[in-house]
């Protein structure tokens, strides 16, 4: 088990390679196929802080945020999956969901030393190990709007770093 707090750095992801199992912690942001082309949208136009966000060193939950808690959606979703590469590029370094995604994606989180975890879907649990919730942008979306949370002990399984993918 390999112990991360975020923000993450560059060495950390670096050091982190397929079928590794990562426990999380700190601040991670949390959003999906509603929001997360909008999120893509002011890192390319630089006006991310516009909207309370900073990427740099940032974990991206693709999920929502409901009464019930969270649990993954897939990140092979078109809106979410095209957001890895640009998303990466403005500072994230782990993206976490559910699902396989194209070696297209994989190669472009290796070029940004970025990784992709995937993470159970067990809603209760990880509502139990969630402290603190926000919503940092778009609320009109309702439990689809850009959040951050609190996370303790997350854990993952890397499911693609370094150019390679537990999917083939």
């Amino acid at each position: 088990m390999k112990n991360l707090t975020t923000p993450l750095s560059e060495e950390a992801i670096s050091q982190l390679n397929v079928g590794d199992v990562v426990s999380i912690s700190g601040y991670i942001y949390c959003g999906r196929d509603a929001v997360l082309p909008k999120i893509v949208k002011h890192a390319e136009e630089g006006t991310l802080a516009d909207v309370n966000v900073d990427l740099q060193g940032s974990v991206i939950f693709h999920t929502a945020v409901s009464p019930a808690g969270v649990g993954p959606t897939s990140s092979n979703k078109l809106e979410i999956e095209s957001s890895f590469e640009p998303l990466s590029r403005h500072g994230v370094k782990m993206h976490l969901g559910k699902g396989a995604i194209k070696p297209e994606t994989v190669k472009a989180l290796a070029e940004q030393n970025a990784v992709f975890a995937i993470i159970p879907p067990v809603t209760a649990l990880l509502e139990s190990q969630t402290s603190e919730r926000e919503v940092i942008c778009y609320p009109e979306l309702g439990m689809e709007a850009f959040h951050r949370i609190k996370v303790n002990n997350y854990q993952a399984i890397i499911a693609a770093a370094k150019g390679e993918s537990i999917y083939g």
